[in-house]
């Protein structure tokens, strides 16, 4: 009975719609998987959101502007800003929310734009201020600034092509045809999959001089003319000839962009008014009162946002007898009132990415232009000779209108008035519809002459047209002429200020942290106390976890730099100041913990230094010892982690800091001892082996190694050898302390 139930089963399912093979797991290549769904999604986020274009603009960008165009808010009055997000979807259609967020980055409250496109009312926010948010868009208002004229001068030229919208029903244009270099004017920046645009903005009056003269000469060198980038936030820029060098020619690089300060001596306080493009003033105050409450800047009373209606200002109130000038290099070093814009001048080239120098987008810029021009002067010349056109076969009805009137009069069929003229006065099709259209009012003499008189100039007009279109020199004179104008009217003075010369001050890290004189205690186990001397003499008696004991001692300041060596062959970098003032009666703070190390991972060996000069010295347990100088641990960079810090061929028995070279005692598993200078040691690379020191009997290994003192051992002329490597002598004395270490 249960096999007849089954099928039964599975016929009834057959009719219900069952798909045969629904379900199943069908391998597919990988290649293929990127190819059909990846790519695509790629491609559109790179062509068609991310990367700008020659002129200038992302696809939401053109379609906003565009559609303000189109709505009249060239020269109109503004309007609600919900009204204008919500007619860009017909060319937009990822929601008012992207399209309000579009338009808010490029009004002129936000600030983000040297020259804004969008005029506009209400509450917009801050490009400098994170938590200040524009309004809903039907609070605010907008429409097109001034100098968007320039976008659209020749828009109804067929300077650019018309492309249809995403469904079909409207025009939208491919390009903008700017007048001017507006990629390089306002900043913009878009991330795309798998690369990113990074644009900086530069003056308009310096951008220009170099086109024109980049029109005049192909090889004028730029920076002659362009300077620097200039920000619409001000701030100074520390110019850096060869790092500008690099995005001029290569479009990537950094350029180093410091805040702007005043001093006000009488309330004895510091007004920043001008802060670089990366950062906000939030962060700036967030990082400043970090510092202040680790204790690393104490010069600072109060620090206060006050920016509003006169603009961007973050008041520091400074203690008495503070330094301004002193405390500002500190914060330019250690906040973001110093940082670098990174450049990365990737735009689309006929639909492709590329990365272009300044130079290298001006050249492009100058090509899309001067087809723009041709464009334009083929369409004006175009229009003029249809016009000529049909007003030669006007002129020649001024021969005799008696006779035109007569054929039109005499013809007994509406289709061949036409026909008749064409015969009549020897025109063609397009003159003889343009002369039958023409009223009855207007068929008099005095109006023919009127609308012929203007042959003469027409000619002389399109003879004028072919010869620029034939004239790449001329076509290169209008467009100078037209930046010209642009500099004339819309050119502002350099906000952001060049420091050509710079006083490096020798600050580091150290600047910040408070200098005192420390003790300095360092456990077997891994723990370090960092006691005053004020606490220290209130109570020595050092409280230890059991079995554990204090290996080395420091007295020395807070802002030393530790270097602690572990079993790993690794070192790990840090500062006194990175460790908690504490005191003799407490464990202190545990160092593998404090560093991030490996969990296995143990503290071998502790140095102490503020210029890297001496060096390390490290016993193995096959008896060699290797020496390297302690400046191979030093980084320009924050580095807190160094790998490879010693050779891990044979395990390490010690290591030691020595200032200069000096006698050291190895000691054996066999109970040989051997003293040796560590002259006889060359300093070599942190992976060197070392130099076999001592030779060992079968089983034995080097047990311990330490700086030699008067005293450790009797007679120590025995333990001296006149050659290396040497087996050591016996020690029976039981006289002298054993130095341990970790």
């Amino acid at each position: 009975m249960a096999p007849k139930k089954r099928k039964a089963t599975v016929q009834k399912t057959a009719m219900s719609g069952y798909i045969k093979g629904a379900g199943e797991v069908v391998p597919q290549a990988i290649v293929d998987t990127l190819e059909g769904n990846y790519m695509p999604y790629a491609m559109s986020v790179i062509m068609s959101r991310a990367i700008p274009e020659i002129d200038g603009f992302k696809p939401s960008h053109r379609k906003l502007l565009y559609t303000m165009y189109k709505m009249g808010l060239l020269t109109g009055a503004r309007q609600k800003s919900s009204k204008i997000a919500g007619s860009t979807m017909a060319l937009n259609p990822h929601g008012d929310a992207a399209i309000y967020d579009t338009m808010v980055r490029m009004t002129v409250a936000y600030e983000a734009l040297l020259h804004p496109y969008v005029d506009s009312k209400g509450s917009f926010g801050k490009a400098y201020s994170r938590d200040t948010q524009a309004a809903a868009s039907r609070y605010t208002e907008a429409k097109l600034a001034p100098i968007a004229v320039e976008l659209f001068r020749d828009i109804d030229s067929d300077a650019v092509d018309m492309v249809d919208n995403f469904d079909n029903t409207m025009k939208e244009p491919s390009l903008l045809p700017v007048t001017f270099p507006t990629i390089l004017c306002n900043s913009n920046t878009g991330i795309a999959v798998g690369m990113a645009s990074t644009i900086c903005s530069f003056n308009l009056n310096e951008l220009i001089d170099t086109t024109i003269q980049l029109l005049k000469n192909p090889n004028h060198d730029i920076s002659s003319t362009l300077l620097a980038p200039d920000f619409p936030g001000g701030g100074q820029i520390i110019y850096n000839k060869a790092e500008l060098d690099k995005v001029y020619h290569t479009g990537r690089g950094s350029i180093k962009v410091r805040a702007r300060y005043t001093y006000d001596r009488d309330a004895n306080c510091i007004d920043i008014t001008q802060i670089p493009p990366t950062t906000t003033c939030e962060q700036i105050i967030e990082k400043v009162i970090e510092l202040v409450k680790a204790g690393k800047i104490k010069e600072v009373s109060d620090i206060r946002d006050e920016q509003g209606l006169h603009g961007l200002r973050i008041t520091i109130d400074l203690k008495r007898g503070a330094d301004p000038d002193k405390l500002m290099q500190k914060l330019y070093k250690f906040t973001t009132l110093e940082d670098s814009f990174a450049c990365n001048f990737n735009i689309l080239i006929n639909g492709a990415p590329k990365v272009l120098g300044v130079d290298g987008i001006l050249n492009e810029w100058i090509k899309f232009r001067m087809n723009c021009v041709q464009r334009r002067t083929t369409f004006n010349l175009k229009k003029k000779k249809e016009h000529l056109h049909l007003l030669e076969g006007l002129q020649k009805i001024l021969l005799d209108i008696d006779k035109a009137i007569k054929i039109i009069r005499e013809t007994e069929e509406e289709t061949e008035v036409v026909p008749n003229l064409m015969v009549g006065f020897g025109i063609d099709e397009i003159q003889a519809e343009y002369v039958a259209e023409i009223k009855l009012r207007h068929i008099n003499r005095e109006y023919i002459l009127k609308r012929t008189e203007d042959i003469e100039n027409l000619r002389s007009d399109i003879a004028d047209l072919e010869e620029t279109l034939n004239s790449p020199k001329r076509i290169k004179k209008i467009i100078i002429d037209e930046l010209r104008d642009v500099a004339k009217k819309y050119g502002q003075p350099r906000r952001s200020m060049i420091l050509y010369s710079v006083e490096e001050t020798d600050m580091d890290e150290i600047s910040l942290v408070p200098d005192y004189p420390v003790h300095i205690f360092v456990t077997r186990e891994g723990y370090i106390k960092k006691i005053s001397p004020q606490s220290l003499r209130m109570s020595s008696e050092q409280k230890l976890k059991e079995g554990d004991e204090i290996v080395q001692t420091f007295e020395t300041r807070n802002s030393v730099e530790l270097l602690f060596f572990t079993d790993k062959c690794q070192v790990y970098k840090s500062r006194a100041s990175d460790f908690s003032d504490t005191k003799a009666s407490v464990l202190g703070e545990y160092v593998p913990a404090v560093l991030g190390m490996g969990e296995d991972e143990r503290v071998k060996y502790c140095v102490m230094t503020t210029d890297y000069s001496g060096y390390m010295l490290f016993g193995y347990e096959n008896g060699k010892v290797s020496k390297t100088e302690l400046s191979s641990y030093a980084t320009k960079t924050n580095r807190k982690k160094l790998l490879a810090a010693y050779n891990d061929k044979s395990p390490l028995v010690n290591a030691l800091f020595i200032d200069n070279d000096c006698d050291i005692l190895l000691r054996t598993t066999g109970g040989k001892v051997l003293i040796f200078n560590s002259e006889a040691v060359p300093a070599k690379t942190r992976s060197s082996q070392g130099n076999q020191i001592i030779t060992l009997r079968r089983n034995a290994v080097l047990s311990n190694m330490v700086v030699f003192a008067d005293g450790m051992v009797k007679n120590e002329k025995k333990f001296r050898p006149k050659n290396l490597p040497a087996a050591g002598s016996a020690d029976d004395s039981d006289e002298g302390e054993q130095t341990t270490l970790l």
